[in-house]
């Protein structure tokens, strides 16, 4: 086990305008479960490839441990990584894909069958190992790949998306599996994955991307309640949070009917007259005056809960604003229904103000 330290990485490509990863600096420790997380193209993939030597560092370095690894080739940095194809041989059984690598090593035959049961009985893959990877699921042959990485005994694990090809029941299943083993095995990890349900879920920290550039790094919870910036607001939270245009005064931060007060510190910190207001779907109170005044168009009704997806019709110093989605969570088997006006009213401790000009909280 080690620990993993990005100083400085950077990774161009020939034609591009910017790089694809960015001055990155970032910090695993010893048995952490790190989520890369982000919009497609935003370098995390990149990322990851860096780390296991797939991919040249163009500038900056990378350590695992004590020992520099930016030059040093990918099959010298006892990694082991798991990809989104599971790339299983399909003339092997599970036992023999398993250990493949530790065959290759020549690791004596007694040592490899003990470590390839001891990999089989933590993945629960011990009825399975005499079966080809064709009658297994799809839930199983990913962990026949995990299994492959796990009994390389490696420093750090990689993985790059291992759930996107399972059904959305299974993507739920292998993700609290794959959770628990690393937190059982301790050993440094770094996934890739561009769902943000999955990275809060599974991650003990979770770095968002964009553009190649490192937006914020913290906790799922840190993630959630104190997002650095407009981007990471706007990506972390299913769904999303409504972000609202609005113009500062000395009331406060007004959109519509809405109007928050801005203390002198954020007043302060604002670098125009233009803010953004963000409010989570569970943060609104749902009443007739006092808040935001909206239209139910389309309710999502989930039994324990219920969405409002609601149109925001406001109209800005006498011109009408491009009308918007705002969504607000209501008990389930909520009463309203499509066409219903109602009146939107943020919690006050749960709002989020955000400079427009640079996208930062204030």
């Amino acid at each position: 086990m080690a620990t993993v330290t990005f100083a400085g990485a950077t990774r161009k490509y020939a034609g591009l305008d910017h790089p694809a990863v960015s001055d990155l600096n970032l910090q695993i420790d010893d048995g952490e479960f790190l989520v890369l997380v982000g919009p497609s193209g935003c370098g995390k993939s990149t990322t990851l490839r860096m780390l296991a030597g797939l991919e040249p560092v163009d500038e900056g370095t990378i350590h695992i441990g004590e020992r520099d690894v930016t030059t040093i080739h990918a099959k010298d940095r006892d990694i082991a990584m798991v990809f989104q194809s599971y790339a299983l041989y399909p003339h092997m059984t599970v036992a023999e894909n398993i250990g493949f690598h530790l065959k290759v090593k020549r690791v004596p035959r007694r040592e490899r069958a003990e470590r390839v049961r001891e990999a089989a009985k933590i993945l629960d893959l011990e009825d399975f190992l005499d079966r080809k990877p064709a009658k297994l699921s799809g839930g199983q042959r990913q962990r026949v790949a995990m299994g492959r990485a796990i009994v390389r005994q490696p420093q750090v694990f990689l993985m790059d998306e291992p759930l996107s090809n399972l059904d959305a029941k299974l993507r739920v299943q292998t993700r609290s599996q794959i959770a628990a083993l690393q937190r059982r095995l301790a050993v440094t990890t770094v996934y890739v994955t561009h769902d943000q349900v999955e990275a809060m879920t599974m991650g003990d920290r979770v770095a968002v991307l964009d553009d190649g550039v490192l937006q914020q790094v913290a906790t799922p919870k840190d993630l959630f309640t104190n997002p650095v910036n407009v981007f990471v607001a706007g990506f972390i939270g299913s769904p999303a949070m409504n972000l609202l245009a609005a113009r500062v005064s000395e009331d406060g931060a007004t959109h519509g009917s809405l109007t928050v007060p801005l203390t002198p510190q954020q007043r302060s910190a604002l670098t125009s007259d233009a803010a953004t207001i963000g409010v989570r779907p569970e943060d609104w109170q749902i009443g007739s005056a006092g808040g935001l005044d909206v239209t139910v168009a389309v309710v999502e009704e989930l039994g324990s809960e219920a969405f409002l997806y609601c149109t925001d019709d406001t109209v800005d110093e006498g011109h009408e604003l491009p009308t918007m989605q705002v969504v607000a969570r209501a008990e389930g088997l909520s009463a309203n229904v499509p066409g219903d006006w109602i009146s939107l009213i943020p919690r006050p401790d749960r709002l989020h103000v955000f400079d427009t000009a640079t996208g930062a909280r204030v």
